[in-house]
């Protein structure tokens, strides 16, 4: 069974930076794309970042390009998401997620095609 466990939300004031991690356990197969996803209140969800499992080209929404940073640990499962300069617009629910199906962007504007998904961490960014 999949499963996504994420950490390392929290409130910070704008300017402030967070470091999420998403511990990923249950696949068998060793390519699939991860990626990280937030839902504002009212708001749909977006792609944040994503990322291949061992791959090396991350994609990002432009609204945090430059700013936010996704990596991996291979040798933990784990999957990280760097965010500086963190504006009140960032604050949003912040969820992991994790699909076998592999398309384009690795999934960043498509979480349709995601299958596994964390419990979310919330992120409150201040004015």
């Amino acid at each position: 069974q999949v499963q996504l466990v994420e950490s390392g939300g929290g409130s910070v004031q704008a300017g402030g930076s967070l470091r999420l991690s998403c511990a990923v356990s249950g696949y068998t197969g060793s390519s699939y794309c991860m990626g990280w996803f937030r839902q504002a209140p009212g708001k749909e969800r977006e792609g944040v970042a994503s990322i291949l499992r061992g791959g090396f080209t991350p994609y990002f929404a432009d609204s945090v390009k430059g700013r936010f940073t996704i990596s991996q640990d291979r040798t933990k499962n784990t999957l990280y998401l760097q965010m500086n300069s963190l504006k009140p617009d960032d604050t949003a629910m912040y969820y992991c997620a994790a699909t076998e199906k592999l398309t384009v962007r690795c999934g960043l504007d498509r979480p349709d095609v995601f299958d596994a998904w964390g419990q979310g961490t919330l992120v409150t960014v201040s004015s």
